[in-house]
């Protein structure tokens, strides 16, 4: 069957988006890949005890104020990402969107495995229907009945479950560096080390960085301040 020139193909009659390269794979969720890896060095590392988050806040414009990397999503939950500012913003709103549902649903806080759930089928949808795909990638850190959690969603709307995530620009080498420092009996402050080193080491300098971290012993996430 031949491909129109809109990047269109029929099938029964209908025209449906072209979305596969030769290859198989998705082509407009790869290119949204791609933004990503452009992106912020991000990273996620977690123990039975806390979950740490860390985003370098790169520079956008002289004189702008930069923008917040690290955001709570419910009292229990952070979140940080990489790749368009405002794609990330869109998927923190429909995070937190999804934990108030969840309250007022069952009048209690919404469980982390079902939140990546959520960000998964909506990023999902992203790569059936005519729309772009959000260049962004997400790591969620929380803590509920079943412990301390950490996942990552990517644009096509896998998720995934860990105990150490490095999304964005030089993310390869930033997990290179946290698989060499990760021990799941470090403490707080070794954490927060290694995820700085991990934003440091490739970039060759001293960024500036946002951090979050949540604890099993009181459960909140929140922000802390970098030395």
């Amino acid at each position: 069957m031949a491909e129109s020139g809109s990047g269109a193909s029929s099938y029964g009659g209908s025209r449906y988006p072209y979305y596969y390269g030769p290859e198989g794979r998705l082509v407009l969720v790869d290119s949204a890949l791609e933004a990503v890896n452009r992106g912020s060095t991000t990273i996620g590392i977690k123990t039975p005890n806390f979950a740490v988050i860390t985003s370098h806040i790169k520079p956008t414009k002289p004189l702008a104020e930069p923008a917040d990397k690290i955001f709570t999503i419910d009292s229990h939950i952070g979140a940080t990402g990489s790749g368009y500012i405002g794609d990330i913003l869109q998927l923190i709103d429909e995070m937190q969107l999804a934990a108030q549902k969840y309250r007022l649903t069952y009048e209690g806080p919404i469980d982390i495995n079902s939140l990546a759930k959520h960000l998964s089928a909506y990023l999902h949808n992203y790569t059936i229907y005519a729309v772009r795909p959000q260049a962004a990638s997400i790591i969620i850190s929380g803590k509920d009945q079943t412990g301390i959690q950490l996942y990552q969603v990517d644009p096509s709307g896998t998720f995934f479950r860990g105990s150490g995530f490095a999304i964005g620009q030089y993310s390869e080498l930033a997990l290179e560096i946290i698989q060499r420092g990760y021990s799941a009996d470090m403490n707080l402050d070794e954490a927060i080390r290694l995820s700085n080193q991990a934003v440091e080491k490739p970039l060759g300098n001293k960024p500036q960085i946002q951090t979050g971290v949540v604890t099993v012993q009181d459960g909140q996430f929140r922000r802390v301040t970098n030395n």
